[in-house]
């Protein structure tokens, strides 16, 4: 794992202090396919790494995101997203996925999905770096199956929506008011439709959690 990517050692997730940070536009990255790293940290859930790592790429790619990009997207268990969710969140105990853009200045919560909050520190922007990093998304496969009975409706689905989710979050969507939220909804049926069923929404797919 490269000292660009979040490290995770003995159930730990941290956020490197060692990546740049690079003030430039997210859709302009020249031609090519964005770069995804993705990675399996936990063992609760069977993960097939390549599959959601081709579904965060093809998000990328919906969103107009091109050339020389780069997203990480990690599968931790609740003990080292709990501890993420405190430390930057406030917040007691797991959650489903965890999206900390590039900027180093918010972090997008889905508990949900959820809201923002500040993020860890990052160093001064460093332009000759190659490729643009666009941030890490973090995704818990042991709360993602038990909430998606009353949510997505299946694990399968769950995990799709989230990867979308924290993906979007990366690129600058939020749902804090209800313009934003039907923006951010939309483009998630939409990647999902094309990109993970290949066809209409299934019947009792939901988005959005109970109160």
């Amino acid at each position: 794992m490269s000292a660009n990517n979040v490290l995770h050692r003995e159930r730990t997730i941290r956020v490197s202090d060692s990546r740049p940070r690079i003030d430039a536009p997210r859709r302009a990255g020249g031609d090519g396919v964005p770069d995804v790293f993705c990675s399996d940290e936990q063992n609760d859930v069977e993960i097939d790494v390549a599959r959601w790592r081709t579904l965060a790429v093809n998000a990328l790619l919906a969103e107009g995101v091109r050339g020389a990009c780069e997203l990480s997207l990690y599968f931790i268990d609740e003990a080292s997203i709990a501890e993420l969710n405190a430390e930057h969140m406030g917040k007691v105990g797991p959650t489903d996925v965890l999206s900390f853009p590039l900027d180093g200045v918010e972090v997008a919560e889905a508990q949900g999905p959820g809201a923002l909050s500040s993020g860890p520190a990052r160093p001064h922007p460093d332009h000759d770096d190659v490729p643009t990093l666009l941030g890490d998304v973090l995704v818990c496969p042991s709360v993602a199956r038990s909430q998606a009975p009353t949510h997505a409706g299946n694990l399968d689905d769950e995990l799709a929506l989230l990867v979308v989710h924290g993906v979007l979050h990366v690129l600058g969507y939020d749902h804090e008011i209800e313009s934003d939220t039907l923006k951010m909804r939309e483009r998630e049926l939409l990647i999902l439709s094309a990109h993970h069923w290949g066809g209409e929404v299934p019947n009792g797919f939901r988005q959005e959690h109970d109160e």
